[in-house]
């Protein structure tokens, strides 16, 4: 009877064994059935400082939609209360015009962010076309495209972005546009290598073999597969035209005061430091996690989108 329970436990701890086996075994085909797009998102929703720093984006952009509609008396002035320390009436405290600092701050945001929002955009525009098309087509052409990019990327970005702020009329506009003239040649050279990488690939191959136009190669075939390293050069890029835009308006060439901008804003806090702390701290506290999130969640999107980092 003894040796009959022992052989039952051993079949139940065999049965037991191999269930689990084919759990473990449906779940990897589970994993293995995923999408790209699914599977991205997994991992990255796996990276918690990721995520936070994602989180704190979109938080800023709703600052930006909605804060100055909320608050729009961002110019209003008490020349009665400048300068005071944060208190319940003013919780960011006033500035020297006694305007509310927390108002300007949510103002500066949505000049800050839409500076560098709209200067990477185009800059991704360009950037995609033309070093699509000079990777895609090759040869002479792509040669001569490549000269034209040594040219534009051996002048200093920050030595055109003044002289245009100096010559032309100063404001977001002419900032976005001094941000566009060169900074689109990083992001050219970039789909550049990876189209050339990609179009003799079996897919490339196969498509134009069945009688598929350069066109249709290029804009369904080619650059949807460049779209990870593009996501990630295009979110670890707005910092930088965030940056520039508050480095040009701290020294008095980028957004003009009564308007409102995180860079004008350090500009004045700094000339105050350190007498009155609170016009420094709060846009310097800003603008450093806004840095530090854009970069995060940049690094967060490379491995997520590259399948050998997946786990």
């Amino acid at each position: 009877m003894a040796a009959v329970t022992a052989n039952g436990k051993t079949e139940i701890k065999k049965d037991f064994t191999r269930v689990q086996r084919d759990i473990e075994a449906s779940q990897k085909i589970h994993r293995e059935s995923m999408s790209y797009a699914q599977g991205v998102i997994r991992t990255l929703k796996q990276n918690k400082v990721a995520m936070l720093s994602l989180i704190f984006i979109v938080f800023l952009i709703l600052v930006a939609i909605f804060g100055p509609i909320l608050f729009p008396d961002y110019q209003k002035q008490d020349l009665l209360h400048t300068l005071q320390k944060p208190s319940k009436e003013h919780l960011l405290g006033t500035d020297e015009l006694g305007r509310d600092v927390l108002t300007r701050l949510i103002r500066g945001t949505r000049i800050s962010l839409f500076i560098g929002f709209a200067a990477e955009t185009i800059n991704l525009v360009v950037g995609i076309l033309y070093g699509g098309i000079a990777g895609f087509l090759g040869g002479k052409v792509d040669n001569a495209m490549m000269r034209i990019i040594d040219v534009v990327m051996s002048v200093p970005q920050t030595l055109v972005m003044i002289l245009m702020l100096t010559v032309l009329k100063r404001g977001m506009g002419t900032l976005i546009l001094s941000l566009t003239i060169t900074g689109w040649v990083g992001l050219a050279r970039l789909v550049r290598g990876q189209i050339l990488a990609l179009r003799e690939n079996e897919y490339a191959v196969a498509a134009k073999v069945l009688g598929a136009g350069k066109r249709e190669i290029l804009f369904h075939h080619l650059l949807p597969n460049t779209i990870g390293p593009i996501i990630v050069n295009y979110t670890m890029s707005i910092p930088g035209a965030i940056g520039a835009e508050a480095g040009m308006s701290y020294l008095g060439l980028g957004i003009s005061v009564p308007e409102a901008s995180w860079g004008n804003m350090l500009q004045f806090g700094a000339s105050q430091f350190p007498a009155t702390l609170w016009l420094f701290f709060a846009p310097a506290v800003l603008f450093a996690l806004s840095m530090l999130a854009f970069n995060l969640l940049g690094d967060g999107l490379r491995d997520a989108l590259d399948p050998r980092m997946r786990r």
